[in-house]
């Protein structure tokens, strides 16, 4: 055989899988249609929310937590600590869901009504039905150093990548599994899939899971007063809608001293094909995050300095598929990080050399099992 694992994408969770492979000592072999870091995927746009007081779930609490130990590990200047504020009416998910989380696991936080919100952080205009909840174990990353950092971490130990090296079928065989790529067929006992938003494309044995595809903007707005922006002053943070038709904004401090990233989350957003989709932003596609500009952060102006498009992966849940696949067990996915996965790609890629090395893992991903879409 090739290797002992064969691991199929290199970006967000997929060099981390490949790192943490070589450190253990197995010889890794990697594929990606692309040279990550690239603008082609989801991981690209310079920063990624970092945050613990989980408002998707508590269960995520603990991945979390790991997954800062390893990437202060992997390199400390990838996480830049700001804290994370979330906002919205009390019974919102974004705050209602994050003071849980704190709750659950003990995590340091403030609860702040909405005139003491504007005093400490005057970028946002809560409006008076509107809390914020403060926790200090948040932050972002610099996804594309994290990338390269991760892949030359795992090549300096002995781990092998090729580049610009489409995949077009994983499947199991006698001995473990097979990965067509580059014109030839490589073999090995194990398989570590993540391929973002190509996985579906490559038909895995037993991924009975619908996998959504859909285009995100991210917009870049210019600052009238930097100095509150500044990443001292300027937590991370996520908002519940301002409007019908938009699910969530977030955003980040300033990382060029002039001007701040926003995305909104659309409640219906139409699906795309990674190979077809144009990803030149065009006006339509900022309209929203600009209106969320327009009444929520009134500090910027409105009309962006710059766009640019990303792809997001959804399960119909929108949480993550993470494990050995039950019809092929040697085949591990890392799937459908719906928007909010790659904070946890530290930890995962961890989490996906336990199971390609010892079939199983001491991370805390027990809920994201592909087990949850099986029909009883």
């Amino acid at each position: 055989m090739d290797a002992e694992v064969l691991v199929v994408g290199l970006g967000s969770m997929g060099s981390m899988a490949l790192w943490r492979l070589a450190l253990r000592g197995a010889k890794a072999l990697g594929f990606d249609r692309f040279h990550p870091p690239h603008t082609m995927g989801s991981h690209h746009g310079g920063s990624r929310i970092i945050r613990t007081a989980y408002y998707e779930a508590p269960e995520y609490v603990p991945l979390a937590q790991r997954s800062f130990e390893l990437w202060r590990e992997l390199g400390p200047e990838l996480l830049v600590m700001t804290g994370g504020l979330y906002m919205g009416p009390p019974d919102s998910p974004e705050f209602a869901g994050a003071l849980e989380s704190a709750r659950q696991h003990g995590l340091e936080h403030e609860v702040l009504e909405a005139a003491e919100a504007r005093r400490r952080f005057p970028q946002h205009a809560l409006r008076p039905d509107e809390m914020g909840l403060l926790e200090k174990e948040a932050g972002y990353l610099l996804p594309e150093a994290a990338i390269a950092a991760a892949l030359e971490r795992a090549a300096s130990l002995g781990a092998e990548a090729h580049f610009d090296t489409p995949v077009t079928a994983v499947e199991p065989v006698a001995g473990g599994v097979a990965v067509t790529a580059g014109g030839r067929r490589w073999t090995a006992p194990r398989a570590v899939v993540a391929a973002g938003v190509w996985n579906s494309k490559l038909q895995l044995p037993g991924l009975d899971v619908p996998l959504r595809i859909v285009r995100q903007t991210q917009a870049w707005f210019r600052a009238s007063q930097p100095s509150i922006h500044h990443p001292g002053r300027a937590p991370v943070f996520i908002r519940h809608g301002l409007e019908p038709g938009t699910d969530a904004a977030y955003g980040f401090p300033s990382l060029d001293g002039r001007t701040i990233k926003i995305g909104v989350f659309e409640a219906v957003e139409p699906e795309v094909d990674p190979d077809t989709v144009d990803r030149t932003p065009q006006p339509a596609d900022w309209a929203g995050v600009s209106r969320f500009v327009r009444d929520g952060m009134p500090d910027l102006d409105p009309e962006p300095e710059r766009a640019a498009v990303c792809l997001q992966e959804f399960t119909p849940d929108h949480h993550f598929v993470v494990g050995p696949l039950r019809e092929a067990p040697a085949i591990t996915a890392l799937v459908g990080f719906s928007a909010h996965g790659f904070k946890f790609a530290s930890a995962l890629g961890e989490a996906a050399a336990g199971f390609a090395l010892d079939g199983g893992t001491e991370v805390a991903v027990g809920h994201l099992s592909a087990s949850r879409f099986a029909s009883v």
